[in-house]
């Protein structure tokens, strides 16, 4: 602990600079500097005043034993193990906190996230995979009251989806979701195998944070966008103009098309909402690329062609291995009981991480 405390005197020294910056009339006049000085200090904010106290209560048992060894006196012996035992108690408690409040935030956790599910390995039974996992997050949306969208599908002729886009907000979304980001393998016997064989299929779950313009900076210049009639359901209002819109972002070649909304504004919104996460994503998939190895963590957003989960039908078994986590509750995950699984997951996340502060290889800010 001792590393992290001496990490903590470093931030103290920071937050005073913060805070007479944000005094300063130049800073205030200057929007911008005083918004980012402001959001630093209030990141700071929790964590320095958990360590005030923590110095408190050092400072009391200090004075407390100091008490005990210097006096004879009963009543001030009696008053000073009474408070010696109470800051003792408060301070496993403070020290607790701190060590929960220093832990690297993730500035995306308060985002709505776009969730892109598609079959994989697997034909028919890949897609029918897909559509449950659908299934399951859509009910995991309801019973965390967060609203579930599809943006974007396309459906096979089995009931299935080759790939399906969906954008889920709410509460903190991205902070319980990101760790469905990879593999899922399933292992049942499908409806059309007459033999009773188990198949094991895949499909691969992507879950990028919702941006907006001000977070991510695309050039309009960077955009092509062609538009087109839609095709397929959807009454007669469809294929009579040219409501649906293809953009291409040229520096990635990332491709957004969009036709499942009424006008082609709205297919050109969406369509721009879902690029400016895809192109934000493809940068930061390879920063952390380089993050990850360097501090070589075994839960995080993880590389999509990573297996993450396997769900066995036949055992009702899900067992995520990426921390070696297995559940016979198959049935009441996929009916959206995911709680356990991501709290598991979160919770191994940030053992993770403070062992990566109490190494030294990560810094609080």
């Amino acid at each position: 602990m001792d590393k992290i405390f001496d990490q903590l005197e470093s931030l103290i020294d920071r937050y005073n600079e913060l805070q007479e910056l944000m005094s300063d009339p130049e800073v205030i006049n200057d929007t911008k500097r005083y918004m980012k000085l402001s959001k630093e200090e209030a990141d700071m904010r929790d964590v320095v005043a958990a360590f005030k106290k923590y110095k408190e209560l050092k400072q009391s048992i200090s004075d407390s034993d100091e008490i005990l060894r210097e006096t004879d006196d009963a009543e001030m012996q009696a008053m000073a193990k009474d408070e010696l035992n109470s800051s003792k108690e408060e301070l496993e408690k403070v020290e607790h906190e701190i060590t929960l409040l220093m832990l690297p935030k993730d500035p995306n956790d308060d985002k709505n996230i776009i969730m892109e599910i598609r079959g994989a390995a697997g034909g028919d039974e890949a897609s029918l995979f897909a559509a449950d996992l659908l299934s399951m997050y859509s009910k995991y949306a309801e019973k965390q009251g967060w609203t579930f969208e599809i943006i974007d599908e396309n459906a096979t002729e089995v009931g299935g989806y080759k790939d399906v886009a969906v954008m889920i907000t709410g509460n903190r979304v991205y902070s319980k979701l990101k760790y469905e980001n990879g593999a899922h393998r399933v292992q049942r016997i499908p409806a059309t195998e007459s033999a009773g064989r188990v198949h094991t299929s895949t499909a691969t779950v992507a879950i990028m944070p919702e941006y907006d313009e001000v977070d991510v900076d695309i050039d309009p210049k960077d955009i092509r966008t062609d538009v087109y009639r839609s095709s397929g359901a959807g009454g007669q209002h469809i294929n009579k103009t040219s409501s649906a819109v293809r953009m291409t972002h040229l520096p990635t070649g990332i491709v957004v098309a969009m036709q499942d909304q009424r006008s082609q504004q709205q297919n050109r919104e969406k369509a721009m909402q879902i690029l400016r996460s895809r192109v934000y994503d493809y940068y930061e998939s390879e920063n952390q690329s380089e993050y990850d190895e360097k501090r070589k963590s075994a839960v995080g957003t993880g590389d999509r062609s990573e297996r993450i989960r396997t769900y066995n039908y036949p055992q009702n078994r899900v067992t995520d291995h990426r921390i070696g986590l297995s559940l016979n509750k198959l049935d009441r995950i996929m009916n959206g009981d995911l709680d356990e699984i991501i709290d598991a997951l979160v919770v191994f996340d940030q053992t993770q991480k403070l062992e990566q502060i109490q190494s030294g290889e990560t810094k609080l800010f």
